[in-house]
């Protein structure tokens, strides 16, 4: 049950923490910061991931980073220590421990770095320390040009889910999903319990607010990871007095529930890495693949996109162009393309050597 959730991450995007001038709002986060105080006296484990950087950056240098990647870099770098600044001295008041990390999505796609960041941000909450997370977009551009995560929403799903999370609560500035756009519908309804995010729930969003990289259908993808990896995720408006207490409310917000359950290997396959090529199957491989739960051969492989190396991960596409399934390659793109529609027991004639009979071994395998 989602009120007894223990290790919770909350994200926090750039229009909850601005006020109409686009400076912080002090009295709005110190808001926040006391109520989150409150959960941590209860002995939950909280890990914030907050926006904000680059707009602050901004208003503090006067300038207009519309368009703009290296500008939006140079905001970045002079607004995070003083979001930082602003986090920690709140957290200070209570006798809370802060502790900063900027991502980047080479700290997701490398499985060491990853595995690394995943042990020392266990360490921390084993400190009783709350990890301070933001993405690195003064040095890392990609993040910017939406690569990998292209936005906070995104990035706290993979926290979440590879912190092995309870509950992912996204604050934003509405009160959740709607039936239809509230901006536009007075008879809008708000949705307060998603099962599963599927097209028809997806088709609800609109697109990103004024000030922020996000919007509903980024929270929508971010619920979608979240609850695939068995968490729950929520949405709810910053806005709202005391929400951080009323987070356990059914009645409050929009909750979306947990589905499945992928291995912390899977959930890195599926949702934290950059892809570094496609290969399409034709849909014997298919079927085996989705029904039988089988490894990809080489026999069934039609076409590879892209230039990948053996470890790297893959898509798997059909003949129809749909993808379905992610995976870790066992050869690179240039020997998959000399075997492929070939049988295995073929590979060692035709490459002079042999890592695996599969292209990509069913363990290494995610359905899409």
């Amino acid at each position: 049950m989602i009120e007894n959730s223990k290790r919770i991450v909350f994200k926090f995007g750039t229009n909850i923490l601005r006020n109409e001038d686009g400076d912080i709002s002090l009295a709005h986060l110190y808001s926040f910061i006391e109520d989150i105080a409150q959960l941590y006296k209860k002995e939950k484990e909280i890990l914030i991931v907050t926006s904000g950087a680059v707009g602050l950056g901004a208003k503090k240098l006067g300038i207009d980073t519309s368009g703009s990647t290296t500008l939006k870099q140079a905001a970045a770098s002079v607004g995070q220590p003083l979001l930082m600044s602003i986090w920690q001295d709140g957290f200070e008041k209570y006798g809370i421990k802060t502790a900063q990390i900027l991502l980047t999505e080479e700290d997701f796609a490398n499985r060491k770095k990853y595995l690394s960041l995943r042990l020392t941000l266990s360490k921390l909450l084993e400190n009783g320390v709350i990890p301070i997370i933001n993405q690195n977009d003064a040095v890392s551009p990609s993040e910017l040009e939406h690569v990998c995560f292209s936005d906070n929403d995104k990035l706290s799903s993979i926290v979440a889910s590879k912190l092995d999370a309870d509950l992912l609560v996204m604050v934003s500035d509405i009160d959740g999903l709607y039936d239809k756009n509230p901006k536009e519908f007075d008879d809008a309804k708000l949705i307060k319990k998603v099962e599963r995010v599927t097209p028809k729930i997806e088709a609800l969003a609109s697109g990103a607010t004024l000030g922020g990289r996000g919007g509903m259908i980024t929270k929508l993808i971010a619920a979608k990871v979240v609850t695939s990896s068995g968490l729950y995720a929520k949405i709810v408006n910053g806005k709202t007095p005391n929400i951080i207490k009323k987070v356990f409310d059914d009645e409050i917000g929009t909750t979306f529930i947990p589905n499945n359950t992928l291995s912390h290997k899977k959930r890195w396959i599926a949702y934290a890495t950059n892809i570094m090529g496609s290969i399409i199957v034709n849909n014997g491989a298919k079927t085996a693949i989705i029904e039988n739960q089988k490894s990809l051969l080489s026999i069934g492989i039609v076409n590879v996109q892209g230039t990948f190396q053996r470890g790297e991960i893959v898509s798997i596409f059909d003949e129809e162009g749909v993808e379905f399934a992610r995976g870790i390659s066992s050869y690179n793109s240039d020997d998959i393309e000399k075997i492929k529609g070939q049988h295995s027991d073929r590979i060692t004639e035709i490459l002079g050597y042999k890592f695996d009979d599969d292209v990509v071994i069913k363990d290494n395998l995610v359905l899409i």
